[in-house]
């Protein structure tokens, strides 16, 4: 079934490596055009690069720091000069943390909120304007913000948090017809949570249904089947692809 994406307008925070990088090439084999956003440049963002340079001149990367208002800023702008409007939002900005509650100090559960939260409210808000009256945003959160994890209170609340805020959003702007969804990926190779030591693996690996950890492409799927149009009744959505764990 034809998702309806060719020539849609996307922007991806996060869009170098694991799942991002997954979404990113899934949205340009569907015909979109893409804007990926990247923190630093480096190998991985001129491997992207040059990857989209081949597909498609109308793709581009950007480099910001969309922690901050005046990266999420850049970005927007570079949508409104690249682009014109927007169609699609995946905000995939995130990082991971491991440590006992007793220890966790104030700056890293600030890095965490900043980086799983803050962000989204930060390039949601600048590209406001920008987005088309039947637009899709799409968090990328995981599956502990459901759960909890020991030795991440402070990602599984900054996780959760996402969970609320992108409900929240989807009340507030339906009345334009944007809907607002929410991926909750497992443990994902190539991202935080891979690196684990093999008997760990081995655990996760034996508790879920499925029989494997997850991969980008997985999570990948779940994103455009929320941002096209096979989805377009579902808003305030919570899709946890964790290959039941």
């Amino acid at each position: 079934m034809d998702m309806g994406l060719a020539g849609k307008r996307v922007l991806v925070t996060g869009g170098t490596r694991g799942i991002g990088l997954a979404v990113v090439r899934a949205f340009a084999a569907a015909g979109a055009q893409v804007i990926a956003v990247h923190r630093t440049d480096g190998e991985a963002a001129e491997a992207l690069r040059r990857e989209l340079a081949k597909l498609d001149p109308a793709h581009l990367t950007v480099t910001a720091d969309v922690t901050t208002a005046e990266g999420a800023a850049s970005v927007a702008e570079a949508c409104r000069s690249q682009l014109g409007a927007l169609d699609v939002l995946v905000n995939n900005v995130g990082v991971d943390g491991h440590r006992a509650f007793a220890e966790l100090e104030q700056p890293e559960w600030q890095r965490l909120f900043s980086h799983n939260v803050t962000s989204a409210y930060l390039v949601t808000q600048a590209v406001l304007d920008l987005l088309t009256d039947s637009a899709s945003v799409v968090n990328v959160g995981a599956s502990v913000a459901l759960r909890g994890r020991a030795f991440g209170t402070h990602y599984s609340a900054s996780k959760a948090a996402l969970v609320g805020f992108g409900r929240a959003l989807a009340r507030e702007l339906g009345p334009r017809g944007i809907r607002v969804n929410t991926v909750a990926p497992g443990v994902t190779e190539t991202e935080p949570g891979a690196g684990l030591p093999p008997q760990l693996v081995t655990r996760l690996t034996a508790m879920t249904a499925l029989g494997r950890l997850g991969r980008p492409e997985d999570v990948a799927g779940a994103v455009l089947y929320l941002a096209g149009d096979t989805s377009r009744y579902v808003t305030g959505h919570t899709l946890t692809v964790d290959g039941g764990i």
